[in-house]
């Protein structure tokens, strides 16, 4: 079993950017796709974005799509998600999660991800 363990959050103003980190251990993480969703306060989680084992093959929600950036460093066991120009609807508790398909492909379902991490905290004020 994995453990993922997410960092980086905390207060932004609107217009400021964030990187979050999201490190794996427990398991092989470099075979696996990767995701990143968030959930506000009275809403569903939701997708944000996703990356292949390699790291060469992304995907946005339309809602963070020029603004985010997810990547991964499979020597250090890390996916980050880098966010830019941040909105207050970007608000929410951010999760990483793994996809436990070896070699996978993107997928925004959250029903397709095993693994959770605790997730990490994005506030953005006005």
């Amino acid at each position: 079993q994995v453990q993922l363990v997410e960092s980086g959050g905390g207060l932004v103003q609107a217009g400021g950017s964030l990187r979050l980190s999201c490190a794996a251990s427990g398991r092989t993480f470099s075979d696996y796709p990767m995701g990143w969703f968030r959930q506000a306060p009275g809403k569903e989680r939701e997708f944000v974005a996703a990356i292949d084992w390699v790291g060469s093959s992304t995907s946005y929600a339309n809602s963070v799509k020029g603004r985010f950036t997810i990547s991964r460093d499979n020597a250090k066991d890390t996916v980050y998600l880098q966010m830019n120009s941040l909105k207050p609807e970007d608000a929410a508790l951010y999760y990483c999660a793994l996809r436990s398909v070896r070699g996978g492909s993107l997928r925004s379902e959250i029903r397709e991800y095993d693994s959770w991490g605790q997730g990490t905290q994005v506030t953005v004020s006005s």
